[in-house]
């Protein structure tokens, strides 16, 4: 009987054991991300911290800029941070100044770059080169991000279709709001914008990405920031993040995953 009672009270205590042990090792995870992976990020972080036990804090800002939300700015502010993702150069950038740990950069994605219109609006075509040059000849406003995708909008592509003067008046850069925002205010009649950045939006309807001619594939990537207090944690959600199981959830947000591998 004394026994029983006895193996009766381990039993139960086996649960606040187990409990105590993911608990002691459970850590807060500090992400500054880019918008071009939030969407499948925002929808794969629940999995990560339920299987973990992990709690992810995330601070969105753009890739580059100067905007007080950008990331590099957060970083140069002193703003905590255990992993960033963003675009790959941007990525690279930071750890030729020091900011990134050595050898844990990972590419994750490649994202290319869409088009959209106000819902309801005539969906101009955009098929060819040719036919996307009418179609930005033919309206009076253009917008484009402050980010990767737009630098090369505004500093090559319109270069490409040989309307950069035309465009100097009628195409604008949208620093750190989605460029699907301004379309689907009616500010801008075409925007140009990650696809995966696109998707999210409501309130526009997406033509599809560039034609092939002129697309710019960009890849986003992740790494630990030479800050970052939980680097083990971090480095886990990035493992998790490169992962088959979240390659549904990258492909859907309009995006192509890549086999995980470092850059640094």
């Amino acid at each position: 009987m004394r026994l029983s009672i006895h193996l009766r009270a381990f039993a139960l205590a086996i649960p606040s054991v187990i409990l105590l042990s993911v608990t002691a090792g459970a850590a807060e995870v500090r992400v500054m991300i880019s918008g071009g992976l939030a969407a499948a990020y925002k929808a794969l972080v629940p999995e990560f911290e339920r299987s973990t036990g992990h709690k992810v804090l995330t601070a969105h800002g753009p890739s580059m800029g100067t905007t007080t939300n950008a990331i590099p700015v957060r970083l140069e502010r002193g703003e905590p941070a255990d992993v960033l993702i963003m675009v790959g150069y941007a990525l690279e950038d930071l750890a030729k100044k020091g900011k990134v740990a050595a050898g844990s950069s990972v590419d994750l994605v490649k994202s290319p770059i869409g088009v959209a219109v106000k819902s309801g609006m005539p969906k101009p075509d955009i098929s060819t080169p040719d036919a996307l040059k009418r179609a930005l000849l033919a309206v009076k406003t253009v917008a484009y991000s402050d980010s990767a995708s737009g630098v090369y909008v505004s500093t090559e592509m319109f270069g490409k279709l040989g309307i950069a003067d035309e465009m100097k008046d009628k195409a604008r850069k949208i620093p750190a709001t989605p460029v699907g925002e301004i379309v689907a205010r009616g500010d801008a009649e075409i925007g140009f914008q990650q696809m995966s950045e696109l998707k999210p939006v409501e309130g526009i309807d997406i033509i599809g990405p560039l034609p092939d001619e002129l697309q710019k594939i960009t890849i986003f990537s992740a790494g630990i920031a030479s800050v970052s207090k939980e680097p083990d944690a971090g480095k886990a959600l990035i493992k998790f993040l490169a992962s088959p199981a979240a390659r549904a959830e990258i492909v859907k947000s309009g995006m192509d995953p890549i086999a995980g591998t470092t850059t640094n």
